[in-house]
Order: structure tokens, then C-alpha cells, then sequence
């Protein structure tokens, strides 16, 4: 059994691996061998979602700030979709470089280093 604590962002983590003995060999094998336990992936081409999440993080950087209401507005003109919009300002919310304060009625996007 392996056991796996810390956090995530600010969410606590506990998490319990359960490995036979078949399991724990194959590890083992390969920690003694030197190799990876598991292949690095490959750095695969840019993907259009990537290069939009690149702009959206870019928007924000360059504004320093923005409310939510007029930043989910540039997200969904950015991607044509308002699902696709929010999908980006929830991620934008996460991002450890986005501070979300609360505004005198919404919330404020800002982008810190």
C-alpha cells in the first residue's frame, strides 16, 4: 500500500495505492534499472484550444485586471461559444498567475507574477 498526502491548490489530498506484489516488482525492476517509471510524453503540437488559452492568459496579463462579466464577454468573442467562454474563466479562475478579488458587485480577474 502507498499512501499519497499533500494538496492541491488549496484542496487537501489523501490518497491510498493498493500494488500486488506483481505490481511492486515491475517498480522495483525499473527504479533499479534507472529508467523512468513511466515515458516522458512527447511535447505534442500546439492544439487551437492551447493557442486560445495562451491569448486568454495574454488578455488578462496585458489588462492587468478585469472584471468577470466584461473578461467572460472578451473570452466568448475570443471563442465564439459561451459554454467555451466560461470553460476559460473557470481555468483563468485556477491559474495560480489569477488573483480573483471580490468588486463592488462582481468579481476582479487580476494577473499577478
Amino acid at each position: 500500500m502507498l499512501r499519497i498526502r499533500g494538496t492541491i491548490g488549496e484542496l487537501p489530498v489523501d490518497l491510498t495505492l493498493e500494488l500486488d506484489e506483481v505490481d511492486w516488482a515491475q517498480l522495483g525492476a525499473q527504479l533499479q534499472a534507472g529508467k523512468p517509471v513511466a515515458d516522458e510524453p512527447k511535447a505534442a503540437p500546439m492544439r487551437q484550444d492551447d493557442k486560445i488559452w495562451e491569448i486568454a492568459q495574454e488578455l488578462l496579463q496585458k489588462a492587468g485586471q478585469i472584471n468577470g462579466p466584461d473578461l467572460l464577454e472578451q473570452l466568448e468573442g475570443l471563442t465564439g461559444s459561451s459554454a467555451a467562454g466560461k470553460r476559460l474563466l473557470v481555468r483563468l479562475r485556477h491559474n495560480p498567475k489569477v488573483k480573483v478579488e471580490s468588486g463592488a458587485d462582481t468579481p476582479v480577474y487580476c494577473w499577478v507574477d
